[in-house]
């Protein structure tokens, strides 16, 4: 198997919603920042099409977190239907990908997806980007920092793209890997659309 080396260019969107969740739920790997014994959880998925290095669809479960005293993000789930981005993933930046079906539906404003693996269905979504939030391109930064084998690997990554309002209605399977979202309303979405993403700009092993 061979995958693109780093840094990855992509392009495409990202629907992206923020719950919040009761630390002790979440998966070891995510080390969440926690107040009150709750943490904020970012869901998305992204539909990553051709022009970049890899297209493919993601699903992925993101939290804050702290290392050496920098907030950083870590990615303790997520799936893809790509073999060479699950490959090049845990192989560049111990990102654990997992193989998985998605299927879509509607048009680039409206869409309906779900995401199920060969267990059963994990999560759906169904959404409807509206409105931007705010005028222009704008750039965020998304510095991760992954867990792989006992050691650190820290990617410096960034996402460009149009912050529009996202109006969703979330499904998660309660017997699935996500059942600690099941039955939860995000405390806020949006979707960036015309994106283009960098991963593994910087990258310190």
């Amino acid at each position: 198997m061979t995958y693109p080396p780093e840094p990855w260019y992509l392009g495409g969107s990202l629907l992206v919603s923020l719950f919040r969740v009761p630390a002790s739920a979440l998966p070891a790997a995510s080390a969440p920042l926690s107040a009150r014994g709750h943490a904020v959880v970012g869901v998305a998925f992204a539909r990553y099409g051709p022009g970049g290095v890899l297209s493919y669809d993601e699903l992925l479960v993101a939290t804050p977190t702290l290392h050496r005293g920098r907030p950083r993000v870590t990615i303790p789930q997520i799936w893809v239907d790509s073999a060479e981005s699950l490959e090049g993933g845990r192989a560049l930046w111990g990102i654990p990908k997992q193989i998985a079906v998605f299927r879509r539906a509607g048009t680039t404003d409206a869409a309906s997806v779900s995401m199920s693996t060969d267990t059963g269905p994990v999560a759906g979504l169904r959404s409807r980007v509206g409105r931007a939030l705010v005028p222009g391109m704008r750039q965020l930064p998304l510095p991760i920092v992954q867990r792989d084998g006992g050691r650190a690997i820290v990617s410096h990554n960034r996402v460009i793209g149009r912050v529009r309002s996202l109006r969703t209605r979330w499904t998660f399977a309660a017997d699935g890997p996500l059942g600690y979202l099941h039955g939860r309303r995000p405390l806020a979405s949006v979707a960036l659309t015309d994106a283009s993403i960098v991963f593994g700009m910087d990258v310190r092993r």
